[in-house]
C-alpha cells in the first residue's frame, strides 16, 4: 500500500474529516492534503506512529449499519 492510500485509510478509520484529523494530530492541513493527493510522501515512521496511536488509543470507529449500506 502506498503512502496516499495508507494515510487516507488511517484517517477514514478514525471517522474524522481531514481538518479534524490534522487538528487532533497537530499536522498541518496542507501536509496531509499533499500526502493524500500523492504529491508528497509521509515518512514510513510517521505512518507507523499514526497507526499505532490510532489502534492503542481506540480511535478507530466501528462501522455502523448505515455506513454499511444496510438501510
Amino acid at each position: 500500500m502506498d503512502c496516499k492510500d495508507k494515510i487516507l485509510e488511517l484517517r477514514e478509520s478514525t471517522g474524522m474529516n481531514r481538518r479534524e484529523f490534522c487538528t487532533f494530530f497537530q499536522i498541518p492541513y496542507r501536509t496531509v492534503t499533499e500526502w493524500e493527493l500523492g504529491h508528497r510522501h509521509a515518512p514510513e515512521y510517521v505512518l507507523r506512529l499514526l497507526e499505532y496511536y490510532i489502534q492503542h488509543e481506540n480511535l478507530t470507529q466501528q462501522p455502523t449499519a448505515e455506513s454499511e449500506g444496510a438501510l
